[in-house]
This record gives structure tokens, C-alpha cells and sequence, in this order.
């Protein structure tokens, strides 16, 4: 997914401030194929490497040549020695780095590590990088003497020229989860944790399989559901090609297509619209100025054509954790999204 359209940056910035899988086609054959993954070794991952660990204990030495990484959507990234103070201009990197045991020495997410499905407590230990969502402050990121920084493809390509005067810059682009799950991996390979990587992978991989028998067995696949989000710069709706509206297509109805014409106009859908297909499910994101501010689904609910959706009708509007939803791209953060939906839809 990339991250042109002004509302979609403003959102994500509020999420770093406060601190969505194109798979509507796929089965369960598709977690299968997660599961045997898992089972195999690290370096059969996309990630391809030239280098050998050190020994446990032992100091981190350069090494010739330089190591390579290959993400999965093809991008790479070369240092000379494992990564030790990564920055995080993105969720997928936070999420990689918990999954494996790992934080990162600075953050634009500060909310979604303070989860306690993520460093709780702990994320207090990892510094918040100044700035605004991809226009991060890069001295402050310099200071941090990072030896990787992770960023988000489409939201931090102008920092290229400026960061890696410090540091190599890594750009990720998550468009379903299966990219996740290959940046687990490649984030695995370069940080030495294939341990760590298989047992989160099968995390996922069980989450998936709950969504899928879900959706088959308790008829959750003819629910129509949506996600939408709402900030002060208006609203719109995660249409079926973009990560979270692909993601929900996994287990419900998604009958939102990208409308075309840019991102602003592909998901802006009126209030009208939305009852026109009348979802029995809707899961808000709402950004606000503040944690005591009126959420989206308070505010819609003086609009008369809202009252007459019938997810509105019968209580069937959740606001979600905008950090989680929005921000985290990572195989843990999207097998939450998963349980979370599912268990909305059976309350």
C-alpha cells in the first residue's frame, strides 16, 4: 500500500502523534502455505544473505563482503554487520523487531509499542523520533546513531538522500500478508533469530486459521462489513485493495472496490453510498485531536441517514485501536486485527 493520499498521511501521523492485505480471493490453502514456511529454515526465506554469525557473545565484526538483504518486494538493503539500533520510521518495523524479541532505539509508533500485546510497559525505553509522519525530523533520528533505519515506501522515499548519510535506509511496502511475513523473515535472517521467526509465524498462521473456520463454519463470509476512518480531514472507507480492507475480506463480505482516480477520491464514500450497501459491520478508526475528543461513530450519529445503516441499527459499530489497526502492518498486529474482528462479529 502506498501512502500518496493526504488523508491517509494525516491519519498515520495522528497515530504516531497519539502514542490496512488485498486477499478477498485466497483461502485457507493460503495459511497452509504460511505454516510450511514456518517450518523451514530462515535463510530459505526471500531474504538473501552473504555473511556468517558470530559466535553468542562475541562482538559484532565487519564483514567482506557486505551483507544484502532482499525484500519481498524486491527493495534491498546492504550493511557490514548485523543491526543493533534500528529506528522505526513505520509499524511493520516495531512489529518485525517484537516479534523477534527485539525493540527498536527510536519510534514514530509509540502507541502501538505501548501495547500490551507489544512492549507494554517497556516502550517507555524506546526514544519517539521528532517530526511529523513522513516528515520525521532527521537529526533527531542522526542522534540516535542508528546502523538501520526502517521507513514505509511512498511516505519516506524524500528522506533517502539525508538519512543514509548516517545510515542505510530500508523503505517496506506491505501490500498483503504475505509481504508481513516475508519482512519477518527478512528481518530474522538479518538479526540471526530463526527461532523466533517460526514461532511467530505460526502465531499468525493459527490467527488466520481461526478467521478462515470462522467465516466458513459460522457464516460470518455473507456478513457485510466495512472499515473506514475518520480524522478532521474528512472520512473514507479501506476499500478491498488496500491492507485492512483486503484483510477483513479474509473472513466477511468486503463489497468496497477502489472507486479509481488517486487515493483521496478510490476511497471517499459518502454516507449515502455506505447505506446503499448496508453494512452489518463497521469497524471506525478514529483520529482525534485528542484521547477525550467525540469519536467518528458519536459524531455521525446526529446524521439521520447514518441511523438507517444496519450495522448503526444494531449496535454493531466498533471503534477500533487506531495505532493497531492502522499503524501496525506486522504479522502480530494483523493476527490482533483478525481475533478482534472475528470476536466483534460473534458478540
Amino acid at each position: 500500500m502506498t501512502v500518496s493520499s493526504p488523508l491517509h498521511r494525516r491519519a498515520l501521523a495522528a497515530t504516531a502523534a497519539l502514542g490496512v492485505l488485498t486477499l478477498a480471493g485466497c483461502t485457507a490453502d493460503s495459511s497452509a502455505a504460511v505454516t510450511s514456511a514456518a517450518a523451514a529454515s530462515s535463510t530459505s526465506s526471500s531474504a538473501a544473505v552473504s555473511f556468517t554469525a558470530s559466535p553468542a557473545g562475541s562482538a559484532v565484526t565487519p564483514v567482506t563482503p557486505a551483507l544484502t538483504v532482499t525484500g519481498p518486494g524486491g527493495e534491498t538493503v546492504t550493511l557490514t554487520k548485523r543491526p543493533e539500533r534500528i529506528v522505526c520510521l513505520t509499524g511493520i518495523c516495531d512489529d518485525v523487531l517484537v516479534e523477534l524479541g527485539l525493540q527498536p532505539v527510536g519510534t514514530t509508533t509509540p502507541d502501538l509499542l505501548a501495547l500490551p500485546e507489544f512492549l507494554g510497559d517497556k516502550a517507555a525505553e524506546v526514544a519517539t523520533v521528532d517530526g511529523s509522519f513522513g516528515n520525521e525530523d532527521v537529526a533527531s533520528i542522526a542522534a540516535l546513531k542508528p546502523d538501520l533505519v526502517i521507513g514505509l515506501a511512498g511516505a519516506h522515499d524524500q528522506l533517502r538522500s539525508a538519512v543514509e548519510q548516517f545510515a542505510p535506509l530500508w523503505l517496506m511496502d506491505v501490500t498483503g500478508w504475505q509481504d508481513s511475513v516475508g519482512y519477518l523473515r527478512a528481518m530474522a535472517t538479518l538479526t540471526d533469530r530463526p527461532e523466533q521467526q517460526v514461532t511467530a509465524e505460526q502465531a499468525f498462521t493459527q490467527s488466520l486459521d481461526r478467521a478462515h473456520t470462522a467465516s466458513t463454519q459460522q457464516g460470518l463470509a455473507a456478513t457485510r462489513a466495512m472499515a473506514m476512518y475518520s480524522s478532521g480531514a474528512g472520512m473514507g472507507v479501506n476499500t478491498q485493495d488496500d491492507l485492512l480492507g483486503g484483510l477483513l475480506g479474509e473472513v466477511f463480505a468486503y463489497p468496497w472496490p477502489n472507486k479509481g482516480g488517486g487515493w483521496d477520491t478510490a476511497q471517499a464514500y459518502s454516507v449515502e453510498e455506505i447505506l446503499a450497501v448496508d453494512p452489518q459491520l463497521i469497524f471506525v478508526q478514529s483520529f482525534t485531536s485528542s484521547p477525550d475528543a467525540p469519536k467518528a461513530s458519536t459524531e455521525l450519529a446526529a446524521t439521520p441517514v447514518w441511523q438507517q445503516i444496519d450495522a448503526v441499527r444494531t449496535g454493531k459499530v466498533v471503534e477500533v485501536d487506531t495505532a493497531l489497526w492502522t499503524a501496525g502492518r506486522g504479522p502480530r498486529a494483523l493476527g490482533l486485527v483478525l481475533d478482534q474482528a472475528v470476536a466483534a462479529a460473534q458478540s
